[in-house]
């Protein structure tokens, strides 16, 4: 029977999650020989080591990511025996790692998160922002518990569960050709300048399907910020398709126009949904972030 220790899970998950043992043992309050040590200790009882070194940095490998979702389970358990044991209904503690894509990290990030942290003062949440295939790489690789992202994910390994419905708006600046016509058709927007996403990016996909259906574009302009965006057609760069909810701002202000395009309408909705990892175990915290979350 391998007797591999809290201690020495612990140092394997945080070394993983802080990128270096010298990140693993200022999470733990350790010396940095007494987390190398805990982490050597570990390898040795499993029979293969779980990083590969290389010029002094430790990156994970396959024996490791095998057994990094198990030992994430085992703490987890191990937390909530304590918690059984010393009485079930004390409030929940630890930490939560939370990935969004930008519109949901920047536009909606109170209503992903603020029941939850309202009823679990306790839990530490570190939230990430990327576009959705970081997030959704970064939650195959198990350095996410749970993700919010706005793109179609197909990946097997990934459950997607609905979340909410979000809507799309081409936005011009006030003074734009197209910004003065209240009717507009696909031929109108012949030759137009765009600002658009990066690659990767659920908004970039989106539009590149938007662009289909009109005829040929003028120059493009590629940002990997929304906010970005928004200055830049604001600066006269360029229309852009983005999020009705990070634009509204900027509408009323009247710095951006929202120009009618009904003949878009079916490219302009989409779903924001929940990514879970089918291997990651759901304890406690990760069951009442669901419970908080999907309504």
């Amino acid at each position: 029977m391998i007797n591999v220790s809290p201690r020495q899970l612990q140092v394997f998950v945080d070394t993983v999650a802080a990128g270096s043992l010298r990140g693993a043992a200022e999470r733990l309050h350790l010396t940095q020989p007494a987390a190398s040590m805990a982490l050597a200790e570990m390898e040795r009882l499993v029979g293969a080591p779980l990083f590969d070194r290389l010029r002094g940095r430790l990156r994970l490998n396959p024996r490791g990511r095998e057994l990094l979702p198990l030992a994430q389970e085992l703490l987890e358990r191990h937390a909530e025996f304590a918690r059984a044991a010393a009485g079930a209904g004390g409030p929940l503690a630890g930490e939560l790692r939370i990935g969004t894509s930008n519109t949901v990290g920047n536009y909606r990030v109170g209503e992903l998160l603020g029941d939850f942290v309202r009823a679990e003062p306790q839990v530490a949440v570190r939230l990430r922002v990327d576009n959705t295939g970081a997030i959704a790489a970064a939650l195959l690789a198990h350095d996410l518990d749970a993700a919010c992202v706005e793109g179609p994910v197909l990946d097997p390994e990934l459950e997607v569960l609905p979340w909410r419905e979000d809507a799309l708006v081409v936005c011009a600046p006030p003074g734009h050709p197209l910004a003065r016509r209240r009717r507009l058709a696909a031929a109108d927007f012949a030759g137009a300048a765009w600002v658009i996403r990066e690659p990767g990016s659920a908004t970039r996909a989106q539009t590149e399907q938007v662009l289909a259906r009109l005829p040929a574009s003028g120059r493009r302009l590629e940002l990997s910020q929304v906010e970005a965006i928004k200055q830049a057609v604001a600066a006269g760069l360029g229309i852009a398709l983005l999020p009705e909810v990070a634009v509204r701002d900027a509408v009323d202000a009247g710095r951006l126009r929202a120009l009618r395009t009904p003949f878009l309408k079916p490219l302009l909705q989409r779903r924001l949904s929940l990514l879970l990892h089918r291997r990651r175990y759901r304890g406690a915290l990760l069951e009442a972030f669901l419970r908080a979350t999907i309504r």
